[in-house]
C-alpha cells in the first residue's frame, strides 16, 4: 500500500469526493527520476493528468512536456514552459493540428509514416522530426503495440523522406507499454534502436537524441486479482543507463535523450476521496450469493483502469475485523461499471454503510483524464492539491467539474 502522510491528512480532512494531489510528493518522484537517469531531460506525458497545478509544479522543477494536441500544447504553455521543451508526440495528427501547434511554436513532432511526414513538410516546414518504432509490449499491463510505431524498415523511409523534403530527422523514439514490469522490455528496444541507429549511419543520417517514451511503472498498483505489483525498479534503471551508453558507442556521436514518464511521477501521489453508496447482496443467476460494495466514483468518473487494475481502498472509520468478498461497481447504470473479471473480489466492512468515506489510494494517474463530463449525471470529481506539509488548498474546478 502506498499512502503518503500529507495525502493521508489530506483525505482524512476532505468532507466530499475529490481528488487529492500531493505537489511536493510529486516532485520528489520528478527529482529521483533525475537522479537516476542523470542528463536525460523529462517531458510529462500530460495527458495522464492535465491538472495546471501538477502541469506548474513540474515545470517549476525542469520538466517539459510531451503534448498530444494543441490544446494540450497551449495548457503547456501556460505554465510559462518555452515550446522547445513541449514536442507533438502524438502520430496521429490532421493538417488542422500540425498547423496550429506550429503557429504556437512547436518545433519537435513524432512521426511514424510517410504519410504524416509529407503533411508535416507541407504544414510544419523545417521542422524536426523523430520517428516511433514499434514494440511489442510484453510485460506491460497496456501493451500499446498496434495503434502507434513502425517497423525498422519504414522507421528508415520515414526518416529518409523526412530528410529529402526538407524537415531535420532528429531521432527515434519507442514506448515499450505503459506500466511495463520487465527490464527485458527496455533491453529489447535498445536492440531494435541500435540496428536502426546504425542503418540509418549507413545513409548518411545522423539523430541528435533519442525518445525513451513512457512506461515507467508505478509504484502502488495491484493487479487485477489484486496482488500487489512490485516492479523491478532498480534494474530497469540500470539497463536504461547501460542502453544509453550502447547507443552513443553506435552513433560515435553526442547523444541527447529525452523520457515520457506519466502514471511514474503522479499515479502514487495522488488518491480519491470517495464514499460508500451501498453495500448489497443478491443471489446471482448461478445461485450464489454476492456482495456487490457500489461506490461513488467508479469507471466513468476516476477509475477508467479498473479492467486491469484493483485500487487498493482504505476505509478509514472501521477498526474491525468482519470482512465479506465483495465485487467493486461504480454508481452508474452500466454493467460495466464494475470489476468484472474472475477472482477480482475485494475484502470490504461488513457493517460499511452508505456515505461512509473511502479512499482509493495510488490513483493520482488519469482519474481527471479518463472521465466522461457526466455520463448517467455522475460528473467528473473536483480536484484539490497539497503544496506543503499538511496544507490542502480549496477546491479548484471548472463549471462543470472538470479538472483544468
Amino acid at each position: 500500500m502506498y499512502e503518503t502522510t500529507n495525502l493521508r491528512a489530506a483525505l482524512a480532512a476532505a468532507t466530499e469526493d475529490q481528488i487529492v494531489y500531493d505537489l511536493p510528493g510529486i516532485a520528489d518522484r520528478h527529482d529521483s527520476l533525475v537522479r537516476e537517469l542523470p542528463g536525460v531531460a523529462v517531458r510529462f506525458a500530460m495527458k495522464a493528468c492535465p491538472v495546471d497545478e501538477v502541469l506548474t509544479c513540474l515545470a517549476g522543477r525542469g520538466a517539459g512536456f510531451d503534448a498530444a494536441s494543441p490544446h494540450e500544447i497551449a495548457q503547456a504553455l501556460a505554465t510559462g514552459t518555452p515550446a522547445d521543451r513541449i514536442h507533438y508526440g502524438n502520430t496521429i495528427k490532421s493538417d488542422r493540428h500540425i498547423a496550429e501547434a506550429y503557429d504556437l511554436g512547436i518545433r519537435d513532432f513524432a512521426t511514424d509514416s510517410v504519410e504524416d511526414v509529407r503533411a508535416l513538410a507541407a504544414l510544419a516546414p523545417g521542422s524536426r522530426v523523430f520517428c516511433r518504432l514499434a514494440t511489442d509490449g510484453e510485460g506491460a499491463l497496456w501493451g500499446l503495440s498496434h495503434k502507434f510505431g513502425c517497423s525498422p524498415a519504414d522507421a528508415l523511409r520515414v526518416l529518409s523522406t523526412a530528410r529529402a523534403s526538407g524537415l531535420t530527422p532528429s531521432g527515434l523514439s519507442v514506448h515499450v507499454g505503459s506500466q511495463q514490469m520487465t527490464a527485458e522490455a527496455w533491453r529489447a528496444a535498445f536492440d531494435r534502436m541500435a540496428d536502426v541507429l546504425a542503418a540509418l549511419e549507413r545513409r548518411g543520417i545522423r539523430l541528435d537524441h533519442i525518445n525513451l517514451g513512457g512506461g515507467l511503472p508505478a509504484l502502488g498498483y495491484r493487479d487485477r486479482f489484486g496482488r500487489p505489483l512490485d516492479p523491478p525498479l532498480d534494474k530497469i534503471f540500470a539497463v536504461i543507463r547501460e542502453g544509453m551508453q550502447r547507443l552513443r558507442a553506435v552513433t560515435g556521436t553526442p547523444l541527447d535523450f529525452v523520457i515520457e514518464p506519466g502514471r511514474y511521477l503522479v499515479a502514487d501521489h495522488g488518491a480519491v476521496r470517495a464514499h460508500v453508496s451501498r453495500l448489497s447482496a443478491r443471489e446471482q443467476v448461478s445461485g450464489e450469493r454476492q456482495h456487490w460494495l457500489y461506490l461513488s466514483c467508479g469507471k466513468f468518473n476516476g477509475l477508467y483502469e479498473m479492467d486491469a487494475l484493483q485500487y487498493t481502498l482504505v476505509f478509514p472509520e472501521y477498526r474491525g475485523s468482519d470482512y465479506v468478498p465483495a465485487v467493486v461497481a461504480g454508481p452508474t447504470c452500466d454493467s460495466d461499471d464494475a470489476y468484472s473479471h474472475e477472482g477480482s473480489l475485494v475484502r470490504v466492512p461488513r457493517s460499511v454503510a452508505s456515505g461512509d468515506p473511502v479512499w482509493i489510494l495510488s490513483s493520482g494517474a488519469y482519474a481527471a483524464s479518463y472521465t466522461t463530463q457526466g455520463f448517467n449525471g455522475f460528473g467528473p470529481l473536483p480536484y484539490t492539491w497539497i503544496r506543503d506539509e499538511g496544507d490542502a488548498a480549496p477546491l479548484a474546478t471548472s463549471a462543470g467539474g472538470r479538472a483544468r
